[in-house]
């Protein structure tokens, strides 16, 4: 019994010293482990007791406490990150609405200057230096107080953009309609340009046309005249005296349109107190004299006398001596008058009336060959094709010209109508010659003092204008311009009711000024003879068609 209970006490005894010994070596481990992390962490922070002492003591243990932490994963280097981006992409968003302002025309809004103030804000937050040495710190290093301002400015600047975007907003969206509105707007008047345009090649296109039945006239009074020449021809003819006799009134036309000229030669001898004392000067071209010689011979006109010659048969008028001749021979000047394609012959759109290859011809020049045409008359009186006499003209002949050439009536109100819109003013020679200012006047409805022609030398002036035109740069095509140069000075204005204009293309003329007007011009492209012209004006012209004539019927004109 004893011998049991002494083994059990020296077990008891063995087992203690193992126990205690595994217990110390564990505390020693451990203790060696503190000691070593306290030496590391207080040599990298530079903590000691005096720091303690001295009220540092929370700050180190407290940059402990962050060490610790930092070395799995520091909340804040992130967070640095965030706010840095923050700033940025709403520095890149004031900018972008800068620019955007900028865009629809606000360079001196208050909005422009305000988001790129704030874009600058932006830029000196980032590029303050206290916050770069932040940005710049390790994860070890941040300070946290300096982090917190940061975020408190960031926050703040961010809030300020967020409010003007959405002040902006409303006006930045109207910005945005006023933008698309001008765009609209821009785009629909180039469409109204285009169509405008278009307008005016169709217009003119349809000016140039000869309408079927006008066509199929001139057709069949030709075949008449190839089928009868003997009632027709006078050549072998002794011409009549009268043809030159100054004591009586004289008309010339000039045109290739016989309807028109039966018009004009019509009316003129309806309305004519004494039409046996009216001569009728008719001058067209060879491939219109057969048709233009059977359309007058076919009426009596009341006695009035009529000659019908083509300008061919005027041996003088040669590319030798008219200069416009020898022009119209040039290839490049053809080519103006011809060239038909729309995206070419609308480039000079103001000039467009001056395309019409009626000015190729020969018959729209003669106008400034009278005193030579005719040259035993003291006096005549020009007609276009394109109007209706209403009156007798006899009462011109009796006007004292006072030594001027050209009876005219003038067509200038206001600056509308004056020497500028149809010369070249920034040429010197015709700046240094006429006066910008000076009136224009018409043709259509011409009365010329011969003797005064001669004398004055308007046959010369024109051919050394003419000709020094050749390249168009002194005024553009047409006659009416060199017209006005050649009678500068020589020109008496007449009373405007002798010649109320713009029946072919100003519908607001009144028609009392119609009703006293002794002769009307249906000038413009909405000839009286043509399906464009305007209705209320028509009847003045149809009235004076001799619808009598079986080949006007036959034809069907005016249907």
């Amino acid at each position: 019994m004893a011998t049991v209970v002494h083994r059990s006490a020296r077990s008891g005894t063995g087992i203690m010293p193992t126990r205690l010994y595994r217990i110390l070596t564990s505390v020693i481990i451990v203790a060696i482990a503190l000691f070593s992390l306290s030496r590391l962490f207080t040599s990298h922070f530079g903590y000691s007791t005096a720091d303690a002492g001295s009220g540092t003591g929370f700050i180190g243990v407290e940059s402990i406490r962050r060490s610790v932490l930092a070395l799995k994963s520091d909340p804040l280097k992130p967070r640095i990150d965030q706010l840095k981006k923050q700033a940025d992409d709403h520095r890149m968003l004031a900018l972008a609405y800068a620019s955007y302002a900028r865009k629809l025309k606000l360079e001196n809004s208050k909005m422009l200057r305000k988001f790129a103030d704030l874009a600058r804000n932006y830029s000196d937050l980032l590029n303050r230096p206290s916050y770069r040495t932040l940005f710049e710190s390790d994860s070890i290093s941040i300070n946290e107080s300096l982090l917190r301002q940061f975020e408190k400015e960031v926050k703040e600047r961010i809030k300020v953009t967020r409010q003007m975007i959405a002040e902006a907003k409303e006006s930045f969206d109207n910005q945005l309609k006023i933008q698309k509105l001008k765009d609209t707007i821009f785009a629909t008047n180039e469409q109204l340009t285009r169509a405008k345009k278009q307008g005016a090649f169709s217009s003119l296109i349809a000016a140039k046309s000869i309408p079927k039945s006008l066509h199929c006239l001139a057709m069949r009074l030709m075949e008449e005249r190839i089928a009868h020449p003997e009632k027709y021809s006078d050549e072998g003819n002794t011409p009549p005296p009268e043809l030159e006799d100054p004591k009586l009134y004289h008309y010339a036309i000039f045109s290739d349109n016989v309807i028109a000229a039966s018009v004009v030669v019509n009316s003129a001898a309806k309305n004519a107190k004494e039409p046996s004392k009216h001569v009728f000067h008719v001058v067209t071209d060879k491939m219109n004299l057969g048709a233009m010689q059977v359309m007058l011979k076919m009426k009596d006109y009341n006695g009035a006398h009529i000659e019908v010659k083509a300008f061919e048969d005027y041996k003088f008028l040669n590319s030798s001596y008219v200069p416009v001749l020898k022009q119209l021979e040039s290839a490049k000047l053809q080519q103006f008058y011809f060239e038909n394609k729309l995206e070419n012959a609308t480039k000079d759109t103001t000039n467009m009336k001056f395309r019409n290859p009626k000015y190729l011809s020969m018959l729209n020049h003669l106008r400034f060959y009278l005193p030579e045409m005719y040259p035993k008359l003291h006096r005549i009186l020009f007609l276009d094709d394109d109007i209706v006499v209403q009156k007798d003209l006899t009462g011109l002949w009796k006007i004292d010209m006072d030594g001027k050439v050209n009876g005219a009536v003038e067509t200038c109100f206001g600056s509308f109508h004056r020497y500028a819109q149809y010369m070249n003013f920034s040429h010197p020679l015709i700046k240094a010659k006429f006066n910008p200012k000076a009136c224009a006047w018409a043709y259509g409805m011409n009365f010329f003092d011969l003797d005064a022609w001669r004398r004055e030398k308007c046959t010369e002036q024109y051919h050394y204008w003419q000709s020094l035109n050749e390249n168009r740069t002194l005024w553009k095509l047409g006659t009416l311009p060199p017209g006005l140069i050649t009678f500068y000075s020589t020109t008496k204005p007449l009373d405007k009711s002798w010649h109320v204009l713009g029946l072919g293309y100003n519908p607001s003329i009144s028609m009392d000024e119609i009703k006293n007007a002794a002769v009307v011009h249906f000038n413009g492209n909405m000839k009286p003879w043509l399906d464009i012209a305007m209705s209320q004006f028509k009847p003045l012209w149809t009235k004076h068609v001799d619808y009598e004539n079986e080949y006007v019927q036959a034809c069907n004109f005016g249907l």
